[in-house]
């Protein structure tokens, strides 16, 4: 049975969403750190700090875990990562490391950082990899949050996470360069992943969450067309794959169906009536398994 190491943070309310859609419902005990999954597969679930998890997992405290790509290189954790779960606080999946100075310093890059300068950042590793590369000797100092809130009083140089920048331009925070993209991960012990009856079941876990993943964002187009209408309207059809098209009985029409973007079927509905189509049904989807 797999040990499971679950995000708590900005993550945990997207995870716990996420495992009850793919049918792996997270029950919660008196002991908020321990909670349940009620799977054969599953024995152990864990809450934990993202940061810590990698090296949880790699240490083989947990068999798989779900924590940032900038958690497994900032640990340095010898882990296997096995799927991106493009899933943030904000939705769009993609978070960046960032070097950000005050605006008014006339800094465009991070090789413009005068020496000896204070950077405070919650990847110090990360930072001190950057700089050295760059050849510029800095003073790194450990952020325990807020870190856009210590510039420029306490420090010259901001190093953080953002989505969408916005924290960082309300405290008059330029981002000069990105150090890092990253996504969520479903990161693996390599002594699990390498036993087969753990890489098995870690297997079927992926693939729950991923059709999940894949689901979201997309609907059903179920309809119903004469035959000689059918090419025109296929034509106009932005499936993922061909459509799925069989003869009604004893009509000239056909069934089709097929998976499509939510966000054109606005635009592509009255298209399809336009075109011939009748009957039409939009129908949601909870997973996609490929």
């Amino acid at each position: 049975m797999l040990r499971i190491a679950l995000p708590k943070g900005s993550l945990e309310e997207q995870t716990v969403l996420l495992f009850k859609q793919a049918d792996l419902p997270i029950k919660r005990t008196e002991r908020e750190y321990n909670p349940k999954i009620n799977d054969p597969r599953i024995g152990k679930v864990k809450i934990l700090r993202p940061q810590e998890i990698p090296g949880y997992v790699a240490d083989g405290y947990f068999d798989l875990g779900i924590s940032g790509h900038d958690w497994v290189i900032e640990s340095n954790a010898d882990v296997v990562e096995i799927a991106d779960l493009p899933y943030s606080k904000q939705g769009s999946g993609i978070v960046k490391i960032v070097i950000a100075v005050p605006d008014d310093q006339g800094i465009e890059s991070a090789s413009e950082i005068a020496p000896h300068s204070r950077v405070t950042t919650e990847y110090p590793n990360i930072t001190r990899d950057y700089f050295e590369k760059l050849g510029i000797p800095v003073e790194l100092h450990f952020s325990y949050g807020a870190t856009e809130a210590k510039v420029p009083d306490l420090m010259d140089v901001v190093v953080d996470l953002t989505e969408t920048g916005s924290t960082l331009r309300k405290n008059n925070l330029k981002i000069i360069d990105v150090m890092l993209e990253s996504v969520t991960k479903l990161v693996v012990n390599r002594d699990s992943w390498e036993d087969p009856d753990k890489r098995k079941e870690i297997t079927e876990i992926r693939t729950l969450l991923l059709s999940v993943i894949e689901a979201r964002g997309k609907v059903l187009l179920d309809m119903n067309v004469p035959a000689d209408k059918l090419d025109d309207l296929i034509a106009a059809l932005p499936a993922m794959k061909t459509p799925t098209v069989s003869k009604l009985y004893n009509s000239e029409y056909y069934a089709i169906e097929t998976v499509v973007e939510k966000g054109s079927v606005n635009i592509l509905i009255p298209e399809l009536k336009h075109l011939g189509a009748e009957d039409i049904l939009e129908l949601d989807i909870s997973k996609i398994v490929h």
